[in-house]
């Protein structure tokens, strides 16, 4: 057995393991922690003849390791070690270590919490955040605290990247053990710099025909996702024929056993492999014989978007932990080399980690799962805390599928479907077809959509997918893939095994795809915007369309399965779709039907527009008059049109609004000094929060729009102050001053401080500024010429005579020398005329 860097802290974790029932185990990828590790504590007096189960990331990659570590043991998978994944299990009654998926776990717990029989389980990859990992180290924390006593459960959690310490304090303190990296160095070469929009194919085939001229040994090529590795493939196939020594190996989770084995294992001789991969080869699995990586620095990373209820793939950049991963695959056996795709100077601006997958998915299978477990996310142990938000709209879905009782608790809908291993929209649809008895329909669709599109791009019609299902179709899609759909397919099958309650009168009806399509996707129910076109409007409010013509678009309505968006653009892009009869809205799909009264002021007509309205989300099924309008219902309705027009709709008038100012100019001096006034709030903002309180009461002679015109706002507004507050105000907040001319001078409030436009010359003998609000507030004057023409504005009329009025004189004089100006205006005698009388 060759040794690996992995062997020099086996003794340390044993003891680890030993003083402990947790432990975090960091080792870089190629270390060997996969393959060694869970051989090493078999024979633990801890353990005690207990079972380990050994949880990996992706299928691919659990049944990798389950192989690799039999043949350590010159044994065959389903003895001492055996693995369970989707749609896959070998174990035997002697096997000891299980290999299994992060979504099995969490299944098994549900049924047993306690995991009897199990004395260890490993958390392999931890560093990766999937959301299934996030939750079973939750679970299995919680059962172990909750149900076991005397036999411990130990906890491994063992990862390439992930903060070791931060870990460790989730654990309790846990000791954490250390294990050195790859084997050899590796060069590390810059392309050039990435640019924004930038198609990756060319520049990848570029870089591997140069890694393919420079280095020797296989190289493994990291791309985001199939598309990326179908086109590279076939670029790659039309150089390469020249090449007899290359063998071309496609890497992801979609392809059948024995081409992924091809990837995986060592070249035949006299050949070397290019092995183009998702980032499932990051860090789950070993490639055999490879020394060359050839990295774009890009991943597909799912996540959820709140505003429309759906989850994407989203192509973006990878984190440095992950390039560093990434980098280490070519160092494990001898030095090697990275091409990287990007310049060193753009590398330092990627994140440091990616983004752990609980703070970024739908959380509605999560949500689904803790109510099950009978516990909220709160009372469990997170690294990272499921988001508040995306927890409450994951429950929300949760409710309207019937999941959740009035009391948030799991119904015995909601039972059936977590016991299901799908996502709850699926569950749902199985459910529910199931009491139908269209469970073999509800099945083929549960697999066509838990699987890779078949017929991607040619059209989106879903009953082509079953139509290939049930071999009407050859030819139009990868065999293994059909293979794998009909696989899942009988598993949900197997899961289904009830009668039918309510049968429908014609199960093989066509129909009834669009029917449990829409059970699946209630949000996601389309009506077409015109006849024929290519344009639908989603029940949620969004808009989707086909960019190319398809069959589908004869009908008015759909169920769309598969959205993509386009950039720049604000519709989604139809993939997968099913038609939709609408009159099922009466009878299976009534439950999506709600009665709404749509009570609203019509701009047009300027009357009140009353109907009742069908709807399913916001498409509109049916509508019809109003069958009775009392009179609250309408002024609610007048409410909600000045809430939605504004309070511009109002008759305003110049005094009403110098009203407001003057009780808004009141309420701050107080609300500065004390926090607390007796002034109301009169702003727009609050007016438009309270129409219930003030407004309402004056809307029973408004029968149209134009009504609102004859509304006394002012009188209105006045009604908000109790006594003594208008005396007061006008006390305070007076609408005008008498000015030494004897003039009443109105004052603008629309301004802070307010404002007092005033000729100049009306102020003679006035020796300090006029003051408001008991004397708090010092009006800022606007002084005018004879031609009211603004000449100064001050604060500080003392200040004005005594430095500026001298030199304002000269120029006034100048220009109205019929005019008054005396050399001291302190004195002086006011006029409001050229002069004053008898002058």
């Amino acid at each position: 057995m060759n040794a690996l860097p992995i062997d020099a802290v086996l003794p340390a974790l044993r003891a680890a393991l030993s003083s402990a029932d947790e432990a975090v185990l960091e080792a870089p990828p190629g270390a060997g922690k996969t393959t060694r590790v869970p051989l090493a504590l078999l024979g633990e007096s801890w353990l005690a003849g207990q079972r380990i189960l050994m949880l990996e990331p992706r299928r691919l990659a659990a049944r990798a390791a389950a192989e690799r570590l039999a043949s350590e043991l010159g044994e065959t998978v389903g003895e001492t070690v055996g693995y369970r994944i989707r749609l896959e299990s070998r174990v035997g009654p002697r096997t000891r270590i299980e290999v299994v998926t992060e979504g099995i776990l969490a299944r098994r717990l549900q049924d047993d919490p306690a995991l009897e029989g199990v004395g260890l389980v490993i958390f392999d990859e931890f560093h990766e955040r999937s959301l299934d990992a996030d939750l079973a180290l939750a679970l299995t924390l919680s059962g172990r605290e909750l149900l076991r006593e005397g036999e411990p459960l130990k906890v491994l959690v063992m990862s390439a990247t992930l903060e070791g310490e931060r870990l460790s304090q989730l654990l309790g303190g846990a000791p954490v053990v250390r294990s050195e990296g790859r084997l050899h160095p590796v060069e590390v070469r810059w392309g050039r710099r990435w640019q924004t929009g930038e198609w990756i194919d060319a520049r990848a085939v570029e870089t591997i025909h140069q890694a393919l001229d420079e280095q020797a040994g296989s190289v493994l090529v990291f791309l985001p996702g199939q598309a990326e590795i179908r086109r590279v493939h076939q670029r790659l196939e039309n150089a390469v024929g020249d090449r007899p020594d290359v063998l071309l190996c496609p890497l992801h989770g979609e392809l059948d056993l024995h081409t992924q084995r091809l990837a995986i294992e060592v070249a035949p001789p006299g050949r070397r492999k290019v092995v183009l991969a998702t980032n499932i080869a990051e860090t789950s699995l070993t490639i055999e014989g490879v020394r060359v990586v050839v990295d774009t620095g890009l991943a597909r990373v799912p996540r959820f978007d709140p505003g429309s209820g759906m989850t994407r793939l989203d192509t973006g950049r990878i984190s440095q932990a992950s390039a560093t991963q990434r980098a280490g695959r070519a160092g494990r056996l001898e030095p090697g080399v990275c091409y990287r795709l990007w310049s060193q100077d753009q590398h330092e601006q990627l994140p440091a980690y990616g983004t752990a997958e609980i703070l970024q998915a739908d959380l509605a299978g999560l949500a689904l799962q803790l109510a099950r477990w009978g516990m909220a996310a709160s009372d469990l142990v997170w690294l990272d805390e499921p988001p508040g938000a995306a927890l409450a709209q994951a429950r929300d879905l949760l409710s309207r599928l019937g999941a959740l009782d009035d009391a948030a608790r799991l119904s015995a809908h909601g039972q059936t479907m977590a016991a299901l291993p799908a996502h709850p929209r699926i569950a749902h649809m199985l459910a529910r077809a199931e009491g139908l008895g269209l469970a073999p329909l509800a099945c083929d669709i549960a697999a066509l959509l838990g699987e890779r599109d078949l017929l991607r791009g040619e059209g989106a019609d879903l009953a082509l997918r079953i139509g290939l299902l049930a071999g009407e179709r050859v030819g139009a899609a990868s065999r293994g893939g059909v293979q794998r759909t009909r696989q899942l397919a009988r598993q949900y099958r197997a899961g289904l095994r009830g009668s039918a309650t309510d049968p429908v009168a014609d199960p093989d009806n066509a129909r009834w795809q669009g029917a449990l399509l829409a059970l699946a996707y209630p949000d996601r129910i389309a009506r077409q915007r015109r006849p024929g076109g290519a344009e639908y409007r989603l029940s949620n409010g969004r808009a989707a369309m086909f960019t190319d013509a398809d069959a589908l678009m004869k009908h008015e309505w759909l169920v769309v399965a598969d959205l993509g968006s386009r950039q720049g653009q604000r519709e989604e892009r139809i993939h997968l779709a099913a038609a939709l009869d609408p009159t099922l809205f009466d009878t299976v799909l009534a439950e999506q039907v709600t009665v709404v009264d749509e009570l609203d002021w019509d701009d047009r007509e300027g009357a009140l527009l009353a109907e009742r309205q069908r709807r399913v989300g916001e498409l509109v099924l049916s509508r019809e008059p109003h069958p009775g309008l009392d009179e609250q219902t309408r002024v609610d309705a007048l409410l909600r049109y000045v809430r939605r027009k504004g309070l511009e709709l109002l008759p305003w008038t110049a005094e009403v609004r110098q009203w407001q100012a003057r009780v808004a100019l009141l309420r701050s001096l107080d609300m500065a000094d004390a926090a607390v006034s007796e002034w109301p709030d009169v702003s727009d903002a609050h007016l438009l929060q309270t129409l219930d309180t003030w407004l309402a009461p004056y809307l029973a002679k408004v029968r149209r729009l134009a009504h609102f015109g004859h509304l006394d706002l002012a009188a209105i507004l006045q009604g908000m102050l109790p006594w003594p507050l208008p005396a007061r105000l006008d006390e305070w907040a007076p609408p005008s001053i008498k000015v030494p001319s004897g003039s009443a001078v109105r004052i603008d409030y629309n301004e802070q401080p307010p404002v007092l436009a005033v000729r100049l010359q009306e102020l003679f003998g006035l020796e300090s500024t006029p003051r408001i609000a008991g004397g708090r507030v010092p009006l800022k004057l606007h002084l005018l010429s004879p031609a009211r023409r603004p000449v100064q504005v001050t604060q500080d009329l003392a200040s004005f005579w005594a430095n500026t009025y001298a030199d304002v004189k000269k120029d006034l004089k100048g220009r109205y020398p019929k005019h008054y100006w005396p050399d001291d205006p302190r004195v002086a005698e006011p006029t409001a005329r050229a002069k004053p009388r008898g002058t």
